[in-house]
Formats: structure tokens, C-alpha cells, sequence
């Protein structure tokens, strides 16, 4: 009985993997095996970035934090400490919005926890 192959199936994979390898330099875009090594390897970094991002983005919301709770007279963990100890529930995104484009309302916020 002769071998079945499925080429249909093989062939829509490989049109898959070569689509999302455009762009890449030189062989990585066109050359199936390379192109195919490329694109696991980018799948894996941007599943693991996306995690990373995360990260990213508190250790900056807790920087810009610092920065406007240090002009203030208050470091970083005190302002934090206090805001949670007096019940107010704004998170590090919000605060460090604050922070950076209304420093008016930053300061309402430190003056309310003094």
C-alpha cells in the first residue's frame, strides 16, 4: 500500500511559519528550517516578555512613586506604608500618573497621609 502523505496539511504549516517569519534578515525569513528555528525562538521570547513587561512596568510606576514622594520629604516606603495604613486604595499606576502629569493632585494625596 503506498505511503500516505499529507501535503495539504505540511504545506499550510509551512506557509504558516514562513508568514510569520517576515521581516526577519536575510535566510531567517525564507529558508524553511532557519525561518522555522527563528520564529520558535521568537514565539519563546515573546511569551517570556510578556511576563517581563509586567515587571517592567511596576519597577517604573514605583521609581516616578519615589521620585514625586521625595520632593515631598517622604521616601517611597513611607508613602506606601501610609496611604495603606489611612485606607486609601490607589494603585502604583494611578499614583505614579500622578506623580508625573498632575503633581497638584500628587500632593493633595502625599498631604492627605501626613
Amino acid at each position: 500500500m503506498p505511503r500516505s502523505v499529507n501535503h495539504a496539511a505540511s504545506k499550510a504549516r509551512r506557509k504558516r511559519v514562513l508568514k510569520m517569519a517576515k521581516g526577519y534578515w536575510g535566510a531567517r525569513s525564507n529558508v524553511w528550517t532557519i525561518a522555522k528555528n527563528a520564529v520558535e525562538k521568537g514565539l519563546t521570547y515573546a511569551y517570556r516578555d510578556r511576563k517581563t513587561k509586567k515587571r517592567n512596568f511596576r519597577s517604573l510606576w514605583i521609581v516616578r512613586i519615589n521620585a514625586g514622594a521625595r520632593i515631598h520629604g517622604m521616601s517611597y516606603s513611607t508613602l506606601m506604608g501610609k496611604l495603606h495604613k489611612n485606607g486609601l486604595e490607589l494603585n502604583r499606576k494611578v499614583l505614579a500618573d500622578l506623580a508625573m502629569n498632575h503633581p497638584e493632585a500628587f500632593k493633595a494625596v502625599v498631604d492627605k497621609v501626613k
